[in-house]
């Protein structure tokens, strides 16, 4: 199973395509608080978030109550990682797999970081650059992961309107 998790996200909207980015790809989405916004639905629904209902979405109090709850291969998404996304090969994880990304004015602090340099992540971008919108960060990673266990439980045709239908 491959996991997105949020630590103390502050923007909705991000949190909003993220959820629909999880719920697209079959993936857990896990909240660690605080959030800079509410979950009801009132702020959801504004927020763009409809896709709550539809996604497997945990939060947890602080870091450490996730990661009492949750076992498997973590990876930290931060501008200060030294390995780029696909320097891992994902197809070798026995365990569940947990991307982490950072609130979007601050990041991962440094903390959590400092004890997983090894696992530190780094979407290249040019040097003036100083960082991507989290949520296209989410996909950016979610992306290659999924391309190198070659997309698994994913509908690779279109099934709404048919396979063929360009074709007709």
């Amino acid at each position: 199973m491959i996991h997105v998790v949020l630590y103390e996200p502050e923007i909705p909207q991000n949190t909003g395509n993220i959820m629909r980015t999880c719920m697209a790809f079959g993936m857990h989405l896990h909240l660690i608080e605080p959030l800079g916004f509410y979950l009801d639905e009132k702020h959801l629904k504004r927020a763009g978030m409809d896709y709550r209902k539809e996604v497997n979405l945990k939060t947890y109090v602080n870091w450490d109550a996730f990661v009492k709850e949750n076992h498997g291969e973590y990876y930290y998404v931060t501008r200060y990682g030294k390995h780029l996304p696909g320097s891992f090969d994902y197809t070798k994880v026995e365990k569940d797999i947990y991307f982490i990304f950072g609130k979007e004015s601050t990041g991962i602090p440094k903390e959590i970081l400092k004890e997983h340099l090894d696992r530190c992540i780094r979407i290249p971008m040019v040097k003036e650059a100083r960082s991507l919108n989290l949520s296209n960060c989410v996909a950016l990673c979610m992306h290659e992961v999924l391309r190198q266990l070659d997309y698994p439980n994913l509908s690779k045709t279109e099934v709404i309107k048919g396979e063929d239908f360009l074709s007709r």
